[in-house]
């Protein structure tokens, strides 16, 4: 949890440094970009999760 922590940590920065010089545009699609994967992932999560019959916490 920590390691997944620290990776958006460094990709906020990374936004941020983006936005504040101008290139908030590709930021935010990155950040779109971003959002859709994640939406998937945690879709094909629970489905694999649904799938092998293991109990939702």
């Amino acid at each position: 949890m920590l390691g997944w922590a620290l990776a958006f940590l460094i990709l906020a920065l990374i936004a941020g440094y983006m936005g504040f010089f101008g290139l908030a545009g590709i930021a935010a699609t990155i950040a779109k970009l971003l959002l859709v994967v994640f939406v998937v992932l945690l879709i094909v999560s629970a489905f694999s999760g649904a799938l092998r019959g293991r109990p939702q916490v």
